[in-house]
């Protein structure tokens, strides 16, 4: 009887780890989402693209830092293209947001309204679809994102309901 309540308390203690684990992963999510958003101001398109980019690698980074996974840019950036790219018109819309910033006045003020949502919510989704991945005990070695490319898709678009909240939050502070 005794063994089963020390197994039954070393579940319960895995399990706080693991809940403890998931809300730092989600406070980096979060951070990172809130940089992506103030990258996609930047007016000059393509350099916005690039800084979200960096700013998911870094999140990646972190992510698997606290999930002890191995990491490296020649794993993240593959898997970061991949997801984004499988979004169809939604990655489009990404690097629309940035491009039309290249039309003068008009074209900045729409990319700088776009733009931030866009990138918050690919970040947003990215570091979900790690979290959930890390989290199940998985590597960037065995990631697949034609398994997860449905899910990802999903998480993009509560990633812009996110990005939109926030972005209302930051007006009215």
């Amino acid at each position: 009887m005794a063994n089963s309540n020390e197994e039954e308390q070393t579940k319960e203690d895995l399990s706080g780890i693991s809940k403890t684990k998931e809300m730092e992963g989600n406070g980096i999510i979060k951070n990172s989402v809130l940089w992506s958003m103030g990258v996609g101001l930047i007016p000059v398109p393509v350099v916005d693209v690039l800084g979200t980019t960096a700013i998911q690698l870094r999140m990646l980074q972190q992510l698997s830092k606290l999930y002890e996974v191995d990491f490296s840019e020649n794993w993240g950036k593959p898997a970061i293209g991949s997801l984004v790219g499988g979004l169809g018109s939604g990655g489009l819309a990404r690097v629309g947001a940035s491009a039309i910033k290249m039309v003068p006045f008009v074209g900045t003020i729409a990319g700088m309204i776009s733009s931030p949502l866009a990138s918050g919510a690919s970040t947003y989704a990215i570091g979900k679809v790690f979290l959930q991945h890390f989290e199940s005990g998985g590597t960037f070695l065995d990631f697949n994102p034609e398994k997860v490319r449905g899910h990802f898709k999903k998480l993009y678009q509560e990633g812009k309901l996110a990005a939109a909240k926030i972005k209302t939050n930051l007006k009215s502070a």
